[in-house]
């Protein structure tokens, strides 16, 4: 379907710059697009070089929270609620541990490293599905969980913001955390009406209530402030978090014996190979984007949308941003590309940029990731994975949207 997506977009850019010079007599247009893959290309390369220290350095981190049991003892922490969601999956059983470390890279942001980590999940849970070509019921709930799994700390969102010139890259923290949690909620009960899992148990109760009164919590603290002290302490917890997870890391990993440095080492080399491979991705979708801003097919798509939403009365400033939504669930390297166009375009500290990264934080790529993930162990019967995977989704846009009103409008 990805491959259907990008040609459509160079096909589009295409027939939009032959009317723009037939109808329109703009002349220009054609030099504009050129010119757009020349400009495209190298702003890829400068992101890629930009995001290699960052992968390399929370690679560094996950591998000491690794060796020093920090992601087991998460593991054991989280097991009693996956021995209830997911009662086919034994305790103990290799799977738990690679799911935990799946969703241990998705709570810090780091959404390329957590592939590896699910395809290891998912071949895990493979080894106890009966119907091997049939998604079980425990892959379902794993793969929903991953498309929209929480996120404590979406650094590539912060890293694209800085990269951008954004006075605050992490004054968006808590607007996707807010996001990605009711977009994570929506998915699991999902999950729960389909597969008939009982929510009511009392272990289950006690994490889910946990979690809800948390957000609450916060919802109800940063309610109470004025527009200009929500964002300086939305910036502000999530830089004292983030700093907070990396003295941790270091400081366990020390007193467990492990050797910080060789180790952060090890796993930095990651990093590299990680942000190279994303390269050609990134590329080819910032390319498309771009050629079809150039070509004026892009604005026409949001006029179109500005204006229907128009017809309801409502507040068109969002529209802007909806071409990262809608781009989210097919690929994440097409939705980022369209957040950092978004940035380019209206300025990074635009309302629409601010709500593009909340997009970009609040949800995964519900049908690369199930291609990907399901691919992988040759599943070809997804059930009921699609529906609740887009549950998620559209959950976790409609809630980057208010937030995004509440934080920034």
């Amino acid at each position: 379907m990805l491959h259907r997506i990008w040609l459509g977009f160079f096909l589009c850019a295409f027939a939009a710059g032959l009317y723009q010079w037939l109808w329109l007599d703009h002349s220009a247009v054609f030099q504009q697009m050129v010119q757009a893959t020349f400009d495209m290309s190298k702003l890829t390369v400068e992101l890629a070089i930009g995001l290699i220290g960052t992968l390399a350095f929370w690679l560094g981190m996950m591998k000491l929270a690794e060796q020093s049991g920090l992601v087991d003892k998460f593991s054991r922490a989280i097991s009693p609620l996956f021995s209830r969601l997911m009662p086919e999956v034994p305790a103990g059983h290799p799977a738990m541990g690679s799911m935990t470390m799946n969703l241990s890279a998705n709570l810090l942001g780091l959404d390329n490293a957590a592939t590896p980590l699910g395809l290891k999940a998912m071949q895990d849970l493979q080894t106890l599905n009966p119907q091997k070509d049939t998604a079980s019921n425990a892959q379902i709930l794993f793969l929903v969980l991953n498309t929209s799994s929480v996120t404590l700390f979406p650094i590539t969102v912060f890293l694209y913001r800085a990269q951008q010139g954004a006075a605050e890259p992490t004054s968006v923290f808590l607007p996707i955390l807010i996001a990605t949690s009711c977009s994570t909620l929506v998915g699991l009960l999902a999950v729960s009406l389909v597969q008939k899992i009982n929510l009511l148990q009392r272990v289950v109760l006690l994490y889910i209530g946990g979690f809800i009164a948390l957000l609450l919590a916060l919802i109800g603290y940063f309610s109470s402030l004025g527009m200009e002290e929500l964002q300086r302490q939305s910036s502000l917890l999530g830089n004292l978090l983030i700093f907070s997870v990396i003295i941790s890391f270091l400081w366990i990993a020390h007193r467990k014996g492990v050797n910080v440095y060789d180790s952060f080492i090890e796993g930095a080399k990651q990093g590299f190979e990680v942000a190279i491979s994303i390269i050609p991705y990134l590329l080819a979708m910032l390319v498309a984007i771009g050629v079809l801003r150039a070509s004026g097919a892009l604005e026409g798509f949001v006029w179109l949308l500005r204006e229907g939403i128009g017809l309801f009365g409502l507040d068109t400033r969002f529209a802007d941003a909806l071409p990262t939504a809608i781009m989210k669930p097919f690929s994440g390297s097409g939705a980022r590309a369209m957040m950092l166009e978004t940035m380019n375009n209206h300025g990074v500290d635009s309302f629409p940029a601010y709500l593009a990264s909340i997009i970009q934080g609040s949800t995964e790529t519900t049908f690369y990731v199930l291609a990907v993930y399901f691919g992988s162990v040759g599943i070809r019967h997804t059930r009921h994975a699609i529906v609740c995977g887009l549950s998620a989704d559209l959950a976790g846009i409609i809630a980057a949207i208010l937030v995004g009103y509440w934080f920034f409008a």
